[in-house]
């Protein structure tokens, strides 16, 4: 349990020296803190957050946040909760070790794997939800480089299979074909 104070001590003392660098006349930068997943998961780290702003008179969008992935496979609804308090802080919020966690790349490396399935929350409204197709299609792009075939899931409509085709998707599978 001594992650959590330490934590909070971590984030006085970078706020401060944020503000010590802001006082002697340095230009804004991003001030980046690492932080546990317990101390993200405690209740009330949003608020802690907001009071360390004010009192260190910081703009939020000078500060950010990194988190490994194991910090947001758990408890989602409420790690959802969390991300939306510290969002609308103005806070900046990263993914720390992207690909090396729940989602990771270095399985892709060790594991023979011969095949990448695209999830159906990705495909599903890919025709008009932008940030599906982004991710789709850098899935895709991450098949093609690894030589691996690339499956997509729950295709319902013609026109999502039609934005996979246009992707370089090579295969799908759901209603659409058959149920």
């Amino acid at each position: 349990g001594l992650i959590i104070g330490l934590g909070e001590w971590v984030i006085r003392n970078a706020f401060a020296q944020l503000r010590d660098w802001l006082d002697a006349g340095l230009p804004l930068l991003r001030m980046s803190v690492n932080i546990s997943a317990l101390q993200f998961r405690q209740p009330g780290f949003a608020d802690f957050l907001k009071a360390q702003l004010a009192l260190h008179r910081l703009p939020a969008g000078c500060i950010e946040l990194e988190l490994t992935e194991s910090v947001l496979m758990k408890n989602l609804e409420e790690v959802l909760r969390t991300l939306t308090d510290i969002k609308a802080l103005g806070i900046l919020l990263a993914i720390d070790d992207f690909g090396t966690g729940f989602s990771s790349l270095g399985y892709l490396r060790r594991f023979p794997i011969d095949r990448l399935k695209i999830d159906q929350s990705f495909v599903r409204d890919i025709d008009t939800t932008p940030v599906n197709e982004s991710i789709a299609r850098a899935i895709v792009a991450l098949a093609d480089s690894l030589s691996l075939e690339i499956v997509a899931e729950g295709i319902e409509r013609e026109a999502e299979a039609a934005v996979l085709q246009r992707l370089n998707c090579q295969q799908g599978q759901g209603y659409l074909f058959s149920r």
